[in-house]
């Protein structure tokens, strides 16, 4: 099956105190809506693998509200899914894996700010395919996933972002 999607990106924006314990800044990564494509193999009518892609997402990084920069990530997961009623007017079906995130193109504080490079996360999904035709469906989905980083100032560790976003998808797909 491949599917396409419009997704939201909705960020937890959990981080750390920059300056350490007792400050109030807090960074932030701002929401946006992006395409995302999957593939999902089927090793029964029950169970399938899916990989999720799209392209480098750019976003901006707030502390306490006040814009210091952009990164991009690209955030390729792969979840093992159990879908409950495969080929049913509509199937609901659940999924967990893993995330891995390549952050790039990280510009912050004019230059002086800095992000790790790598992020390794868990991921967790809920769906609905909505069945149209023999090949063809409705698909709305709401994943959970794990990113996260240390945020650098100069070389030291200033804070660590939890960007960890629950994302909310809605596309069409086609199963072979």
């Amino acid at each position: 099956m491949v599917r396409a999607r419009a997704v939201n990106i909705s960020p937890a924006n959990g981080s750390d105190p920059v300056g350490g314990v007792g400050a109030a800044d807090r960074i932030t990564v701002s929401s946006k809506t992006i395409p995302e494509v999957d593939i999902s193999y089927f090793f029964t009518p029950n169970w399938s693998a899916e990989l999720i892609l799209t392209y480098p997402q750019k976003h901006d990084v707030y502390l306490d509200g006040v814009n210091i920069g952009t990164f991009k990530h690209l955030p390729p997961t792969l979840t093992a899914q159990y879908h409950f009623a495969p080929g049913a007017q509509v199937s609901p079906y659940i999924g967990a894996g893993v995330n891995y995130t390549r952050i790039s193109n990280v510009s912050l504080l004019g230059g002086a700010g800095d992000l790790n490079q790598d992020s390794w996360g868990l991921a967790v999904q809920a769906g609905l395919d909505f069945k149209l035709d023999k090949n063809w469906s409705l698909n709305v989905d709401v994943k959970k996933v794990q990113i996260r980083s240390d945020v650098y100032v100069g070389g030291a560790k200033v804070s660590n972002v939890k960007v960890d976003p629950v994302l909310f998808g809605i596309g069409v797909g086609y199963r072979f």
